[in-house]
């Protein structure tokens, strides 16, 4: 009966053995029908898994300042659970901008120490840095006082010239300006040299080769007046015993006036007269009066609102063409040195009338000093007159009150 059986079973297992081995081959793919999609084809660079697996991101709206962080999500659920969990996600992505900070809002902090170190916080509006200490904000302050409007009194009780080759001068001087705008004012000023003579080089070229500077280098100015302008073109302020402040401005200043000058004739001699001898002082004279400019600059420095000081340097030029000595040209001295070649008076000569002849004539009863002795030097300094101009440089310290 076994080998009945054994036999029954195989051919019973051949047929389905062909139904399975038939139905086994792939099917030709369908064609695509209008509601059928065809699916992507895969990367070759991506391997099946991958694509497989991973999806496309979710495009993020463009009005949103920052993506909402991602949560892990949920899995998946059918039927009502999927009606119930939609609506719930709605309102979390739409309140999650408004807890986002907007960064250009700076943040401020009313004790000494930063809240926060953060430069996107410490960032303001305009790009300046809020809470740096490496970063140092420049800024440009008024004037602690005005100056438009006010009046300035300035003295200068020491005016030295630091430019003296062939003459010295030291003398005072007094500005009076007034001050138009804060930067622009117009000044007055005079000064007096009480000190004008020849420097110590010229004084032992005359003693020593009997020679002189001309009248157009050793030219002396007694006095001078004149009027121009002033600017403060800078200005700031320091500070010193670590609690005081001070203002101080660069001044420039420029004027036109007109000065009084001499020169010298005779310098300091000694006079034997019938054995005793005098000693006569330096002889100078009048050379007229010459046409003034002024230019300069230095610093002003105020302390208060009422009180400054000046230390400048200027320049006072002014021409040092002689055509004349104590009024007298050169054909007045050429008349005067005949008349006393030949002994005669001066009373009958034909001279102009702005020639002081009192200046050399006579005998000076202190001295014994003949004065007809000085018309030949007063001869040789307008025998060859110049057009050239001097250049009296000065060092000018002062102070100055304004009200």
């Amino acid at each position: 009966m076994r080998p009945f059986r054994s036999i029954a079973l195989l051919v019973a297992a051949v047929p389905a053995l062909a139904l399975a081995q038939g139905a086994s081959p792939a099917q030709p793919p369908a064609a695509p029908g209008p509601d059928a999609t065809a699916p992507a084809s895969p990367s070759p660079a991506e391997p099946p898994e991958r694509q497989r697996t991973e999806r496309d991101a979710p495009a993020v709206p463009q009005s949103l300042p920052e993506a909402a962080p991602a949560t892990p999500s949920a899995p998946a659920v059918t039927g009502e659970d999927d009606a119930d969990r939609a609506p719930s996600s709605e309102p979390s992505s739409a309140q999650a901008p408004a807890a986002t900070p907007t960064t250009d809002v700076p943040v401020l902090d009313t004790g000494e120490a930063p809240r926060t170190t953060d430069a996107q916080q410490q960032r303001l509006v305009n790009g300046a840095p809020l809470y740096n200490p490496n970063v140092n904000v420049h800024i440009v302050q008024k004037k602690r006082f005005a100056d438009e409007g006010k009046h300035e009194l300035v003295l200068y009780p020491g005016v030295v010239q630091v430019n003296g080759k062939f003459t010295n001068h030291v003398g005072t001087g007094l500005n009076y300006v007034y001050h138009l705008q804060e930067n622009f004012a117009l000044q007055v000023g005079g000064q007096y040299n009480w000190y004008s003579d020849e420097s110590d080089f010229n004084l032992e070229l005359i003693d020593k080769v009997r020679e002189q500077a001309q009248a157009a280098s050793s030219l002396l100015l007694q006095w001078g007046a004149y009027a121009g302008v002033e600017v403060t073109p800078l200005y700031g302020k320091f500070a010193f015993f670590n609690n005081s402040l001070a203002q101080f401005s660069v001044v420039l200043s420029g004027g036109a006036g007109i000065g009084k000058t001499r020169h010298l004739i005779r310098p300091e001699v000694a006079n034997e007269v019938e054995g005793q001898t005098f000693q006569v002082p330096a002889r100078f004279g009048d050379t007229g009066n010459k046409f003034l400019g002024e230019v300069g600059g230095g610093f002003r420095v105020q302390f208060g609102e009422h009180y400054a000081l000046r230390l400048e340097v200027r320049d006072l030029i002014y021409t040092a063409r002689v055509d004349k000595v104590d009024g007298c040209n050169l054909a007045d001295f050429e008349a005067l040195e005949a008349a006393r070649a030949a002994n005669q008076p001066f009373d009958g000569l034909s001279l102009s009338g702005s020639c002081k002849v009192a200046k050399f004539d006579g005998v000076d009863p202190k001295t014994k000093k003949n004065y007809r002795e000085d018309i030949i030097l007063g001869r040789d300094l307008v025998a060859e007159p110049s057009s050239d101009v001097l250049n009296n440089v000065s060092f000018y310290a002062g102070f100055s009150v304004l009200f």
